[in-house]
């Protein structure tokens, strides 16, 4: 082989290389106050950000392999997936739950007890852009993807005022929740050091820099991360936020 041509050729391969890198989901660890966090962002105008819940026969997934190995049927790769709201004992979404449309779930703006219901909660949304609204904004859209959970973390730049919220809570879990810090991007965040609901909040706030954010869960926050080596199983899992190759 010529020299010109194998220089075109390996040309190429950087190329693409390169290419795939810059779209990739960009995962890191960041301590901030002596807790830890690791953040996931997402290019929703690069990569194709999804939400998963059940297989084309209508068996639920329940953990990031049964999905991993879904895709791998299709030979796609799962580069990163997440927890993506509350269910009920039975996997039933507690909230509004759309995927590819399709409403598999519809809105709940019931009160009651539990996270989900302290006030005000929230919906994560893809259509035309990304969002995080509160439940009350959420009226009439029809996005390809949507899921909904609570509380709100962050809302019009404000940490809520309730109880939970207290600066020296000692309610510590691992916990996790999304925000959209700029246009087209999702930034999902999970704590690797328990944190209560005012640390997990003021981090979405000050060091993402987001005035709307959305808690996902605690007890069973879980994260997939290949390039960090991630792959949480310690436990069954509702629906799922993915992004694949």
């Amino acid at each position: 082989m010529s020299l010109p041509r194998r220089l075109a050729i390996t040309c190429l391969f950087a190329c693409l290389a390169a290419a795939r890198e810059s779209a990739a989901v960009d995962c890191g660890a960041q301590r901030v106050n002596d807790l830890d966090y690791v953040v996931c962002r997402v290019d929703v105008r690069k990569e194709r950000l999804t939400l998963a819940y059940a297989d084309g026969e209508g068996r639920r997934f329940e953990s990031f392999e049964a999905l991993r190995a879904d895709l791998a049927r299709e030979r796609r790769e799962l580069v990163f997936a997440m927890n993506a709201g509350m269910f009920h004992a039975d996997f039933r979404p507690v909230g509004l739950l759309v995927i590819d449309g399709k409403a598999l779930a519809p809105i709940n703006r019931a009160s009651g007890t539990g996270n989900f219901f302290l006030q005000p909660n929230g919906v994560f949304l893809l259509d035309a852009d990304v969002r995080v609204l509160s439940t009350d904004q959420f009226r009439e859209q029809q996005p390809r993807f949507a899921t909904q959970s609570g509380p709100m973390l962050v809302h019009r730049g404000q940490i809520p005022a309730s109880f939970a919220f207290r600066a020296g809570s000692p309610s510590r879990k691992t916990r996790n929740g999304v925000c959209v810090p700029q246009a087209g991007i999702a930034a999902f965040a999970i704590a690797d050091s328990p944190v209560n609901f005012h640390e997990f909040a003021e981090f979405f706030r000050t060091t993402l820099g987001c005035s709307e954010a959305l808690y996902l869960d605690g007890t069973i926050s879980s994260l997939y991360a290949p390039k960090l080596r991630r792959a949480d199983r310690h436990s069954k899992l509702g629906p799922m936020f993915a992004v694949a190759e």
